[in-house]
């Protein structure tokens, strides 16, 4: 099937445009932050709101027969076999913290696989877009192909979480042992992480408990720039739940069995 990339990519800029403009009012300025939980702290702010609700508008106008999945106002069936999927502001707690690691999560699947994916960073004017062949990055107005960089061993590699805390139980046994053979860990860089891996400054990202909003955007930026995103035991990662994402299928390799080790 023709899927038409580059006009799917032209609107899914027009989508970025659009939520910039609605976002940067917000940043590192007053605004309302609530919390959707009871038991933790899960933020949401009147600027991932205004994003998705931009966002949405411009699609139902557009593509009216796609349907959409939002992290913010849920799910809207479509009937083309095409959905966007969006996160209006991945890394809201870096947002309201006044820290630009940050971004907003444009994907798109199709019969549910991955077809394109922007990551947006509105504040530094940097725009990571993906296809499954692909992947560029436009910083400051000048765009270049990224590609991830090869690495021979997770000695050689630099991994990233969200927060090191992200993980419970075995689940933090198994990163522990990662972190251990790693070259360094940084953390709290939400979905940057995932483009400064398919730019090749990064190695690999190792998350749990995501939300296919949180992840299918960046399936096709990690896999165009030559890398891969796969759950923890080698699968399907789409609908997110516990993801790693490398440059590298040796590094993989190594870091699979050190995941699912006992």
């Amino acid at each position: 099937m023709d899927h038409d990339i580059p006009r799917l990519l032209g609107f899914a800029d027009t989508l970025a445009d659009a939520a910039r403009t609605a976002i940067l009012p917000f940043f590192r300025a007053p605004h309302r932050v609530e919390n959707k939980r009871t038991d933790s702290f899960d933020p949401v702010t009147e600027a991932d709101r205004a994003s998705e609700q931009r966002m949405r508008q411009l699609i139902e106008a557009g593509f009216p027969d796609h349907g959409i999945y939002g992290e913010e106002f849920g799910e809207k069936a479509g009937a083309s076999g095409y959905q966007w999927i969006l996160d209006p502001i991945d890394g809201t707690r870096a947002f309201i913290a006044g820290l630009p690691l940050w971004g907003v999560l444009i994907g798109l699947y199709h019969e549910g696989a991955p077809l394109i994916g922007v990551m947006d960073q509105p504040y530094l004017d940097e725009r990571y877009r993906g296809w499954m062949s692909g992947a560029n990055a436009t910083a400051r107005g000048v765009t270049r192909e990224i590609k991830t960089t090869p690495r021979s061993s997770l000695a050689e590699s630099i991994l990233s979480t969200t927060d090191s805390h992200l993980f419970r139980g075995a689940e933090a046994e198994a990163f522990e042992r990662v972190r251990r053979a790693a070259k360094l860990a940084r953390y709290g860089c939400d979905c940057y992480a995932y483009c400064m891996l398919a730019s090749g400054t990064m190695d690999c990202v190792i998350e749990s408990g995501l939300k296919p909003f949180d992840i299918a955007a960046l399936i096709p930026i990690v896999i165009g720039a030559g890398g891969g995103v796969c759950n923890w035991q080698g699968g399907d990662a789409s609908q997110g739940g516990q993801v790693f994402a490398y440059g590298d299928a040796r590094v993989r390799d190594e870091t699979l069995a050190l995941l699912v080790s006992r």
